[in-house]
């Protein structure tokens, strides 16, 4: 870890607070329109905002640095205001030689600078010549406020001149039905020659990226808050909209997106501030982001408020357009996603950047990393790739040598013999695991309602088993006419008292049950059909799988694995087989299915990294119609939205780890890692085919097969992470009622 000092989350929290404090006093909602259009007004912001510190951010990492600075530009997209906060941010960070700059009076307030860059990345417009300056820039915003101008020349250098100085002329260029952008023409203008630092250009547009991908988030947040509220309260046929599925579906959609934008924006900034060398990665990220997410964002937002958001008067028009004019900036997501695509495909390409996972999860990285390649290499490693994918989910042996680790239980309690370890550690476990294919070993759902509502006994005799390896556990959920809904199954668990003793009596089916080989099933049955709610008389029970009365009859699924329908024939199980309480199942149940959710989102946008990782190595050396592969434009541009989109889904995770590490149960935010990745998988299944053709389609046994047709394998695999551990309805609809408090 870096060793400067920054500002705490506190501190930027307080920050925060401020800055948007002062914005609802002297920029408020209903004049931010006409306000903008003022010269004077927005100086006189500016003048205020300079007075909270926030024109010197970026001059000491310690008092300000990137994620303050996004932080502060994410408020003004709230409030739709053209302070030029961007400009005096980017023109700190260049440490230029202040002498006879306006630069000082910028920090006071007593001048407003902008930085006019057209953003489109391209050579400077503009040239130098006996301390004069002369050519025009588009794209110019805030133009009208200015006391001085920014502007960049070939050198490369900056050049301050004063916006009244003869030859500064300004042309409005409304874009967007708004007013706040201008084409600045100069000739001859005197001014002072400043030249920027070695590798300036290049870190002035990823700085300038990430802010205006900041604003843009922040203007779209804010629509999305005031269509969420209006949701709740616009009524049709009797019932606010927000109780309709399909609203909430939408919304839950684009709290996704946000969300995923949200935080690639602020791992950039910490990666900046930070000083890592791989910042300028995670900015591109971030911005290949912003284009796609939040201009989709803001297209479903003005769907859900229909014709009510299509006035001026309302908010979400001035959002909508800022969105659009700030991500289209320097490239748009099409120069980001080049740069994404250059990093994995020129030369010998590179892998996605590994997290800092923090002192312990670093350390264990490498000793998971030195295990495996002693543990799961050679013969063993080549011998099981051989196999079909329908075998190659578990082996046993290398259950067993995993279990004499110990990190079966890298989560578990001391007290039942686990290791207590973070959730960045079991980050940096399952991310060795993908790395080099390793298949399942544990039963962690399982074992972790073993723990919390096993009894003494069930806990010392059946955790020390999976802890060892030694253990497979299935889940009996799902039946027919049930599915996802839970509180509808009907296999029926009854007390008997005869002369066999005490027990427990279980008839019915379940389906789609994918570990059914398994040494054990974690049954839910319904012990009081007369309950209600109906989710109130359900049970769990520990079943050994090879206790008589059970009927297996197995499936071969599409994606080559197999799942079977058990059936349960009076079967009788000892008394002390119930887990928990009778009738007591549900709490449990539903518990377990949400730390599943929180790890199945971490660990499906781990394999899809890895099936990325080894798409890319493909297309270095492929070719198509006598051509390389990787020269091609629209296959770059795909590989390098897959980048971005894996990213968002990675930064999922950590956040759901962030939380768990804190204390916290993550419902919501595990759904949203949980819909994302799902589907991320498909997208990505779905964008190698067509980079690839007909080729990737051939499957293991084909000649010719790629990566011995893992390609498309895969894509017949992840439909069923869009189905299982409850639908990803169902969760788009807990994201939507306990996320965002729609109505039910």
């Amino acid at each position: 870890m870096n060793e400067r000092t920054f500002p705490s989350d506190e501190e930027r929290g307080l920050l925060r607070d401020a800055v948007r404090r002062l914005l609802e006093r002297h920029w408020p909602v209903d004049q931010a329109v006409e306000l903008s259009r003022s010269g004077t007004a927005v100086r006189a912001q500016w003048k205020l905002l300079a007075e909270q510190g926030v024109a010197a951010l970026g001059t000491d990492p310690a008092e300000g640095g990137m994620r303050e600075i996004v932080l502060v530009i994410e408020e003004l997209g709230r409030a739709a205001s053209p302070a030029p906060v961007l400009s005096a941010a980017l023109l700190n960070l260049l440490r230029l030689d202040e002498r006879d700059t306006p630069l000082a009076a910028m920090r006071g307030g007593d001048a407003c600078v902008v930085l006019a860059m057209d953003g489109a990345d391209a050579a400077p417009a503009l040239t130098w010549a006996d301390n004069r300056i002369s050519g025009e820039i588009a794209y110019v915003e805030a133009a009208h406020a200015a006391t001085h101008f920014a502007l960049l020349v070939p050198g490369p250098a900056v050049v301050f001149v004063q916006a009244n100085a003869e030859g500064v002329h300004l042309d409005a260029t409304p874009a967007m039905g708004t007013q706040g952008l201008y084409r600045l023409r100069l000739d001859g203008v005197a001014g002072v020659h400043r030249p920027l630092p070695a590798g300036a250009p290049r870190d002035l547009a990823a700085w300038s990226r990430l802010g205006l991908s900041g604003r843009a988030w922040g203007a779209a947040q804010r629509a999305f808050e005031l269509v969420v509220d209006y949701a709740k309260i616009r009524r049709q046929f009797g019932q606010a909209i927000g109780s309709f599925q399909a609203i909430q579906h939408k919304l839950a959609n684009v709290h996704i997106a946000l969300q995923g934008l949200q935080l690639c924006n602020a791992n950039a900034a910490l990666q900046y501030d930070l000083g890592t060398a791989q910042w300028h990665w995670f900015s591109a990220a971030a911005w290949s982001l912003a284009g796609s997410n939040l201009r989709l964002a803001m297209l479903e937002i003005q769907h859900t408020f229909g014709a009510i958001g299509y006035s001026e008067e309302h908010e979400a028009p001035r959002h909508f357009k800022q969105v659009h004019l700030d991500v289209l900036r320097h490239g748009g997501g099409r120069r980001a996603r080049e740069e994404l695509a250059a990093f994995f495909l020129d030369g010998d390409g590179g892998t996605l950047p590994e997290y800092d996972l923090g002192v312990a999860g670093n350390a264990f990285r490498q000793e998971v990393r030195a295990w495996l390649a002693e543990n799961w290499a050679g013969q063993q490693r080549e011998a099981h790739e051989k196999l079909s994918f329908k075998k190659r989910e578990y082996n046993k042996e290398f259950a067993h040598a995993l279990g004499r680790t110990g990190w079966v239980g890298l989560s578990w309690p001391r007290r039942f013999g686990g290791q207590e370890r973070s959730a960045l550690e079991q980050i940096a476990f399952v991310e060795e695991i993908e790395r080099v294919d390793a298949p399942r070993v544990g039963a962690p759902v399982q074992a972790a309602i073993l723990q919390v509502y096993g009894t003494p006994e069930q806990q010392e005799r059946l955790l020390p088993e999976i802890l060892r390896g030694e253990a497979i556990y299935g889940m009996g959920y799902s039946e027919p006419d049930a599915g996802s809904d839970l509180a509808s199954m009907r296999t029926r668990a009854e007390r008997v008292h005869d002369e066999k003793g005490d027990g427990w009596l279980i008839n019915g089916q379940k389906i789609w049950t994918t570990t059914y080989w398994g040494d054990y099933m974690l049954l839910a049955a319904r012990t009081d059909p007369d309950a209600k709610p109906r989710h109130a008389g359900l049970s769990l029970f520990i079943v050994p799988m090879d206790t008589p009365g059970i009927t297996i009859k197995t499936s071969t699924t599409m994606y080559g694995g197999s799942f079977a329908n058990v059936f349960y024939d009076n079967v009788r199980l000892p008394a002390d087989a119930i887990v928990g309480e009778v009738n007591g199942g549900w709490k449990a149940l539903t518990g377990a299915l949400a730390t599943e959710r929180g790890l199945i989102g971490g660990g499906i946008v781990m394999k899809v990294a890895r099936a990325f990782e080894l798409l890319c190595a493909h297309v270095r050396t492929a070719e198509a119609h006598g051509r390389p592969l990787r020269d091609d434009a629209l296959v770059r541009d795909r590989i390098g939205d897959l980048a971005a989109q894996i990213e968002a889904g990675r930064q999922m995770m950590m956040h759901c780890a962030s939380q768990v590490d804190g204390g916290e149960t993550p419902l919501q935010d595990a759904a949203v890692s949980k819909v994302y990745s799902g589907e991320l998988m498909e997208r990505f299944g779905e964008a190698a085919l067509d980079i690839l053709g007909m080729v990737a389609t051939l499957g293991e046994g084909s000649p010719g097969a790629i990566l011995r047709g893992r390609i498309e394998q895969n894509l017949r695999h992840a439909l069923m992470w869009a189905i299982s551990i409850g639908t990803n309805e169902i969760q788009r609809s807990l994201i939507a009622q306990r996320g965002l408090g729609l109505p039910r």
